[in-house]
């Protein structure tokens, strides 16, 4: 027979219903209290009711993370690392996890976040891949439904956020090429409909004309940030007459497939053509050649945005509650001097 609760308040010194309240977390416990029934706890080796503790408070102990997209991207270094920091952070705060995956605007998309606010299904959501007029942050918002997202939209209402300054960011990996003597400079954009797809683009197009530098459309592809969306969007580059001399991959698994087309035609990637992504993925320091990127900790930034919704869930305002992050260029062998 497991240790009780009764046990537990005896250990420490208080009551069954102070001891039940320190281990929900309620705020009306004091800290020092709260310490001593933990140790108490911890001590008699005490596993709590969980689904009695939820039937009292009416919360699932669980966090969503609905990942929009209907192929398997949990294969995309990207979000295993994104989901690694989420996953660690909500289970060092006694959360689960609860992870679906559909397309963008898609019904089950929608019902996923209406199932969602009506209850029952999890206690708040995380958000990721942000759209210019996002629908998801407007709804969770006009019904005051606990989330917290990484990345920005263009609604004039404030929420908690973390995100990268994209525009800064491309504009350094710009400046990066230029100073290497590049001029033909093409762009691989993600879907248009996402915020820092709009950030990066105007990143690229301000740097370039910053420097006197003609910007050219067709030098511009959309991807959908994918390895095979690289390599098709290469292809269709290296088929023109004018061919770029570097390549701007707006994450790095686009970049990959972009390497891919260049090596395929028999250049080399560092010296014919230059290639950079942004994320910096565990595997971009180990593709041959390594990528030069532009490094966000997206481990870091998973772990933050659950530590912040954790913070909402106990009442409080997370602080800072919106938090701006500048990627850094990370130089690697797959650029090089214009020849």
């Amino acid at each position: 027979m497991g240790i009780t609760l009764r046990e537990v308040a005896k250990e420490a010194g208080v009551s069954i219903t102070t001891a039940s309240r320190a281990l929900s977390g309620y705020d009306d416990v004091a800290d020092k209290t709260r310490k001593e029934v933990e140790r108490a706890a911890d001590s008699l080796g005490y596993i709590p009711n969980l689904m009695a503790r939820r039937l009292k408070t009416g919360r699932t102990g669980t966090l969503g993370f609905i990942i929009p997209d209907t192929s398997s991207r949990l294969g995309d270094p990207f979000f295993s690392n994104f989901l690694a920091g989420i996953g660690n952070e909500a289970g060092n705060h006694g959360f689960d996890l609860l992870i679906t995956t559909h397309s963008p605007d898609s019904r089950g998309e929608h019902e996923s976040y209406t199932r969602a606010v009506g209850g029952g299904w999890v206690d708040g959501v995380i958000l990721v891949r942000t759209r210019y007029d996002d629908w998801r942050i407007r709804y969770l918002y006009e019904n005051n439904y606990p989330f917290v997202a990484f990345g920005r939209s263009n609604h004039e209402f404030e929420y908690p956020l973390v995100d990268e300054d994209s525009k800064a960011g491309v504009s350094q990996m710009v400046q990066h090429f230029i100073d290497l003597g590049h001029r033909e400079i093409a762009f691989l954009a993600p879907p248009a409909n996402l915020m820092f797809a709009r950030l990066r683009r105007e990143g690229y197009v301000q740097t370039m004309q910053d420097n006197g530098i003609r910007w050219r459309p067709d030098f511009i592809r959309e991807g959908n940030m994918t390895r095979q969306s690289g390599y098709e969007q290469m292809n269709i580059l290296l088929s023109n007459r004018d061919r770029p001399t570097a390549v701007i991959a707006c994450n790095d698994m686009m970049a990959l497939g972009v390497m891919d087309a260049v090596q395929e035609r028999g250049m080399v990637v560092g010296r014919d053509i230059s290639v950079s992504g942004f994320d910096d993925v565990p595997v971009a320091a180990f593709t041959n050649p390594p990528l030069t990127t532009l490094r966000q900790p997206i481990y870091d930034i998973g772990r933050t945005c659950c530590r912040m919704l954790v913070e909402i869930l106990a009442g409080q305002k997370p602080e800072p509650y919106q938090t701006l992050l500048t990627p850094e260029v990370v130089v690697r062998e797959s650029t090089g001097p214009k020849i």
